[in-house]
């Protein structure tokens, strides 16, 4: 409902009757108003309408014709968190009122009840009744005003049923239920439709939550499922078919077949690529020892020659050979001339003589000089020796 729109002079009279009424005296207020007794709570269902039932009379009065007075009468609507709503007025003949609102008996009159058409949900609150009357002198004979509450209520609505789960043999799955809109409250049951008929119950039924658990499913539990949506004032319902498979549906055959196909291509990728890797590896190998160098093999015999301490051979030809032969030479005999090379050609024969052996050479520090090699007619080379200590020099 919406707010009333009045006129600037309803305005004015509804201010004064409400000041009126505040100020009125205590022995002048004996207006009483009154409600049927147990009818100060009604309820009603969402879409009907209601009478909301009031009345007023004088303390003391024994006349009852048809009263001579100015009445003013307005029904409010209060809500919890919301601010007053006045939903009817009638004030000095006028009557002002919303959609729906209206007094169930022509004014003037005493009988002040009120009618509420096509409720809602919205329209539920406690509505209190003020009367204030007058004379006809304008003297104020009385005020009161009473309060009754009202609750509409809402039938479920359709609710919806949902599957969860796969229904396969073996396995478990619930069925839920659930109404948009309900007040209260809406309560649930679940059944099953012939020709299986079958009520369920908790633990497997939640009738607040609307959901029923059906665990390792068979066959014979295929079947229309049904459930109800009810509350005090109304019900509704929903179904759902449950066909229990035996065996993994088609989808699941497929995703099982996509996902071994993917597994084993990447198995397959896996060993292409370490074969790849191991015959790059052995190709690499092959190619390193293609470009190694043999080791050199040295023309001299072991033992004979001597390297250095620094790495270089220092002498050409062995001390051995430069020693002076022990005793005089036979007649007839040369004088031994060490051999260079095996390369090098004959040596020149030299000549006997009758003088007395020549005093040995001492050995030449760093080898023979070039030139005396080339004179004997041989080809220079190096050749190490080894001294005693076993160390070339």
């Amino acid at each position: 409902m919406v707010s009333l729109l009045g006129s600037p002079v309803i305005n004015l009279l509804r201010v004064l009757f409400l000041g009126l009424s505040t100020l009125a005296p205590a022995a002048r207020a004996q207006l009483e108003l009154h409600v049927p007794p147990g009818l100060t709570r009604l309820q009603v269902v969402e879409g009907a309408e209601v009478v909301l039932p009031a009345w007023y009379s004088f303390r003391g009065e024994v006349s009852s014709g048809k009263p001579r007075e100015m009445l003013t009468v307005m029904w409010f609507l209060e809500q919890e968190g919301k601010e007053l709503n006045q939903v009817l007025a009638y004030i000095s003949g006028v009557l002002s009122t919303q959609p729906g609102v209206s007094l169930v008996h022509t004014m003037p009159s005493r009988n002040v009840s009120l009618r509420l058409q096509g409720l809602q949900e919205k329209d539920s609150g406690y509505y209190r009744c003020s009367v204030n009357v007058q004379d006809s002198q304008g003297i104020n004979k009385g005020h009161s005003s009473k309060t009754l509450e009202l609750n509409v209520l809402v039938p479920p609505a359709p609710p919806s049923c949902h599957l969860l789960g796969v229904p396969r043999v073996g396995t478990n799955v619930t069925l839920s239920c659930r109404s948009p809109r309900s007040k209260p409250a809406a309560q649930y049951q679940w059944e099953r439709s012939p020709p299986s008929s079958q009520v369920f119950f908790a633990p497997v039924l939640d009738a607040i939550r609307g959901s029923l658990s059906l665990k390792n499913l068979s066959t014979s539990m295929s079947g229309v499922y049904i459930c109800k949506a009810h509350n005090e004032v109304g019900s509704a319902q929903c179904n759902v078919t449950l066909e229990v498979s035996t065996g993994p549906g088609a989808a699941v055959v497929a995703g099982a077949v996509v996902g071994t196909l993917i597994g084993l291509g990447l198995l397959a990728g896996m060993v292409l690529l370490y074969e790849r890797r191991s015959k790059a590896l052995e190709e690499q190998a092959n190619d390193i020892k293609e470009d190694a160098i043999a080791p050199r093999t040295l023309p001299w015999a072991k033992g004979s020659d001597t390297i250095s301490k620094n790495g270089t051979l220092s002498s050409v030809t062995s001390a051995r050979a430069l020693r002076p032969p022990h005793g005089p030479p036979r007649p007839g005999a040369l004088t031994p001339t060490p051999s260079l090379s095996s390369q090098a050609g004959p040596s020149p024969k030299l000549l006997r003589t009758e003088r007395a052996p020549p005093e040995p050479i001492a050995p030449i520090p760093g080898g023979v000089p070039s030139s005396t090699l080339s004179r004997m007619g041989a080809v220079p080379i190096m050749v190490p020796t080894q001294s005693q200590a076993g160390s070339l020099v």
